[in-house]
């Protein structure tokens, strides 16, 4: 694991710690509210290992929040202005999903994610992954297949998509590839 991917995953894992300890939570109650091991959860907090898209997701569901809000609170200080070298940017190394988080830490309820997905590479996530947030996804460049439940939107160039009520989604980027912006409330 190279320096940065390395800093990156340790600032994840200390927050992962933090919000388990701030419940009182030992390893074993956010095991069986994530259903992540406990082996690997110490593994993640002890910041051995990059947790992928789908580890982090439950992992944030058991504690109430999105991946977004998990990983914004892992990398960012707060102040209205957030320059672009500040932004933290997380890779999956299952996918090669790249996230770089746009959105300086305020009490605006709003985030903006953009998003790289390599051609091929398909991340799904859970409906619980979606039960605190209302989003849209913009796509910028490439071709991005979107599966909501059981219906299949195939987005173009300046599509935007606003997700229904909370399903089971996966992202499919199509040759060549996909870049999207994603527009996220919390409610």
């Amino acid at each position: 694991m190279d320096d940065i991917a390395n800093d990156i995953s340790s600032t994840i894992g200390r927050r992962i710690h933090t919000e388990r300890t701030m419940r009182d939570w030992s390893l074993a109650e956010l095991a069986e509210h994530s259903g992540v091991s406990k082996a690997m959860l110490s593994t993640i907090e002890r910041g051995m290992t990059s947790p992928t898209a789908a580890l982090l997701v439950r992992i944030a569901a058991a504690f109430g929040m999105t991946l977004s809000t998990l990983i914004a609170r892992a990398e960012l200080k707060g102040g209205g202005l957030l320059r672009a070298a500040g932004q933290p940017v997380w890779r999956d190394p299952d996918t090669g999903y790249v996230r770089r988080h746009l959105s300086p830490v305020c009490d605006m309820p709003l985030e903006l994610i953009k998003v790289h997905l390599p051609a091929g590479a398909k991340v799904s996530l859970p409906a619980a992954s979606y039960a605190f947030i209302k989003q849209q996804i913009w796509l910028i460049s490439g071709k991005l297949e979107f599966t909501e439940g059981d219906q299949v939107h195939r987005l173009e160039p300046g599509d935007c998509l606003a997700l229904g009520a909370p399903s089971d989604c996966t992202f499919h980027a199509l040759e060549p590839g996909a870049d999207y912006l994603v527009a996220l409330v919390r409610s």
